[in-house]
């Protein structure tokens, strides 16, 4: 009998604590003015990252949360920091995140969302952040293993991120009408953004390979809060890109030239084909054209998917596909079922980058143009370090 005495006055300290703790942290969000929770399949960083360099050109006090490929923090002068985790990824960060900010007596908290599963995504939005602009940056069929396998159902999960009663802003381009319905159901004011609005003149300002749609999502977010296009567009191109933002990087050695593109974090199907398109049609690609496919043991679906759409969509347009990373001989016997002709693979395993690239250089003639895929995970991060490290732009 006493020990249960013990264990109820301990449980009864905890609730109270807890109690104690949800007032004070809803304290903490209403001493923050504008809140934007970032979700979406692809560009949450990029978007976040763009959103927060556009308000604080704006004179706009502004923190900035990235997950991302790497976790970051960016603070009111565009200073950022590594967040370090005593263990894999948690919800329970955002807690931390609002604290911090709301000591700084920020005026806005821009947060990249990092939940997957449903239950979660509701807990992140409406306990833990309260935004006042819930954003979506698109729907892709992308883990599928917890979000669901449809993109109706898909879109159900993360619209568990847009708030009540507030603003909501979007790019999608497939099922935008869904996200209105559920937007409209949370008497939210939907704002459907379309790619259109940024030029190719207001393109060219950013150093790196950009997306239309983000550009065209985080102005007009900027704009509702008062930010004039120019002044946001400034912002955004000093801005630090995110590390798994698409990249080219031009290799020249022993008179060849590898433009290597990181696509990495473009790890599903959709968004790949995408990556492809703006590269082919707005670029151009040169030379032998090869697709390098990372995979990993426990992102075979992804894989899978991946594998299908390259071997249906892109195999009279590649002249090799490179499988390096886990399982590549799972995925290897996927590419014969899709039908790709045995002479445009090369299955090169779970190697280093320096076999890669001498891999990509021995069938390289003069020029090569190589798009990096899958994921970042496993070798596919030091790989595409691996052609940085030995390109021009790094000179």
């Amino acid at each position: 009998m006493y020990s249960f005495y013990i264990l109820l006055t301990i449980i009864i300290i905890a609730s109270v604590v807890g109690i104690v703790e949800y007032i004070r942290h809803q304290k903490r969000l209403n001493s923050i003015p504008v809140r934007i929770h970032i979700n979406g399949t692809r560009g949450k960083s990029s978007v976040t990252r763009l959103v927060g360099a556009g308000l604080r050109a704006g004179g706009i006090s502004t923190i900035t949360k990235v997950t991302g490929t790497f976790p970051r923090l960016i603070i009111e002068n565009g200073v950022e920091t590594y967040i370090h985790r005593k263990s894999s990824a948690n919800i329970i960060e955002q807690l931390s995140i609002v604290k911090y900010a709301a000591l700084r007596k920020t005026q806005a908290l821009v947060m990249e969302c990092m939940a997957l599963q449903p239950q979660y995504q509701w807990i992140t939005e409406n306990q833990m952040v309260r935004s006042n602009i819930g954003v979506m940056t698109n729907v892709r069929m992308d883990h599928v293993d917890v979000m669901g396998h449809t993109l109706l159902e898909i879109a159900h999960t993360m619209g568990k991120t847009i708030p009540k009663n507030e603003h909501f802003f979007t790019a999608e381009n497939v099922i935008p009408e869904v996200l209105k319905e559920i937007a409209d159901k949370k008497n939210s004011k939907s704002h459907i953004v379309s790619s259109e609005i940024v030029s190719d003149d207001e393109m060219k300002g950013f150093s790196y390979i950009e997306h239309r749609e983000n550009v065209a999502l985080a102005l007009s977010i900027c704009e509702y809060l008062n930010v004039d296009r120019e002044t946001a567009l400034e912002g955004m191109y000093k801005a630090v890109p995110d590390s798994g933002a698409l990249k080219c990087y031009n290799v020249e050695v022993f008179s060849k030239q590898i433009l290597f593109y990181n696509a990495f974090a473009a790890n599903d199907p959709d968004s790949t084909y995408m990556v492809w398109q703006k590269i082919r049609d707005e670029i151009g690609i040169q030379g032998t054209r090869i697709i390098i496919l990372n995979t990993r043991q426990d992102r075979l679906d992804r894989a899978r998917q991946l594998t299908e759409m390259i071997c249906r969509r892109l195999a009279n347009e590649i002249d090799y596909l490179i499988i390096i990373g886990q399982s590549s001989e799972v995925v290897e016997n996927m590419t014969y079922n899709y039908g790709l002709e045995k002479n445009k693979l090369m299955n090169l395993g779970y190697t280093t980058p320096a076999v890669v690239f001498e891999k990509v250089l021995a069938i390289t003639d003069k020029v090569s143009s190589i798009l990096a895929v899958g994921n970042m995970g496993g070798i596919g991060a030091i790989t595409a370090e691996y052609f940085e490290n030995r390109s021009i732009n790094n000179d």
